[in-house]
């Protein structure tokens, strides 16, 4: 069988995101009968049907979204692959972090700061981003490497580094009666009638069911929290853009939530191995001088020449 062109990819991926022919056509800019026919040769020649079509609509097979799922990784690969070539060409020594708009502050400064005291450390551009796109940015080449959150965040193929591990808290009304709470527990606010949890996206984009708003940004976040209309469980770093309208809680039974420093697995870039040295010594002077527990000993400076290549 030929290898698959990566027009065709792009084709069926439009088509099984809109799961719409003349709308996947219009998006992509050409007439929907050319697009028809070339699904249909992409099925014959892999021998499965991707899209079911009937009066109702198209739907997407077990086939055709194992497809979707491989050609939208084949594709961020393609577009990664151009955007790290030409980024070499123009710069070898830059690199661009993603971190969620609103993410710890104070620990995104303490690193930008550490690694610009290193010698020829290489030039930083921060770029904020929404909710779950650090994944996205890094396996496009849009990023080199992102502040990302464990168990939040998908981190599969990539390496990290361990920044800081800490509490979650209940965002909360500075009003309401639960705002008087010196704690709280994940029962407490689970289901409070008149202050829902509010909703965050999956790592699809889509979100669970339930009363709570569909949280899309930090703004709209706290404007709805200080109007009572939700409340939310974030990490206890949050306390730095609470507004008076607010009050953060501690939850005891909450899981802690670790802030990671992640990098593409196969990356061989020597600015992304010097900011993860940086990292790495960076947590070892922020929990000195007590050691780290011998089941889960950290991993010295050293390892970054491990996990980064300096090719």
């Amino acid at each position: 069988m030929d290898a698959l062109e990566t027009r065709e990819l792009r084709y069926f991926v439009t088509v099984a995101e809109e799961l719409h022919f003349s709308r996947a056509a219009e998006r992509l800019g050409m007439a929907q009968p050319p697009l028809s026919r070339a699904i249909q040769q992409l099925e014959r020649r892999l021998g499965v049907t991707l899209l079911e079509r009937n009066r109702r609509g198209v739907t997407l097979t077990g086939a055709g979204q194992v497809l979707l799922d491989e050609a939208r990784a084949i594709l961020d690969g393609t577009a990664a692959a151009v955007r790290r070539t030409r980024r070499a060409a123009t710069s070898t020594n830059r690199l661009t972090l993603a971190t969620k708009a609103g993410s710890n502050h104070e620990l995104l400064q303490k690193l930008l700061n550490a690694h610009a005291a290193e010698p020829d450390a290489a030039e930083i551009e921060v770029l904020l981003c929404g909710m779950g796109d650090q994944a996205r940015m890094l396996r496009d080449g849009r990023a080199d490497a992102a502040l990302m959150q464990r168990p939040f965040d998908a981190l599969a193929g990539f390496d990290t580094e361990d920044l800081l591990t800490e509490q979650q808290v209940a965002i909360l009304p500075a009003g309401h009666p639960l705002a008087a709470r010196t704690s709280l527990t994940m029962a407490d606010i689970s289901n409070v009638p008149d202050l829902p949890v509010a909703r965050w996206p999956r790592q699809d984009g889509t979100y669970e069911p339930g009363p709570g708003p569909e949280i899309h940004d930090q703004s709209q976040l706290a404007q709805l929290i200080a109007l009572g209309h939700t409340l939310a469980v974030l990490c206890a770093s949050s306390r730095s853009w609470l507004w008076n309208a607010h009050t953060a809680i501690p939850l005891t039974d909450a899981p802690h939530v670790t802030t990671v420093l992640a990098w593409p697995a196969h990356s061989r870039s020597r600015a992304v191995a010097g900011l993860v040295r940086t990292a790495a010594q960076l947590l070892l002077v922020h929990h000195s001088p007590s050691p780290a527990p011998r089941s889960a000993p950290r991993r010295p400076a050293a390892a970054a020449d491990r996990q980064v290549g300096d090719g």
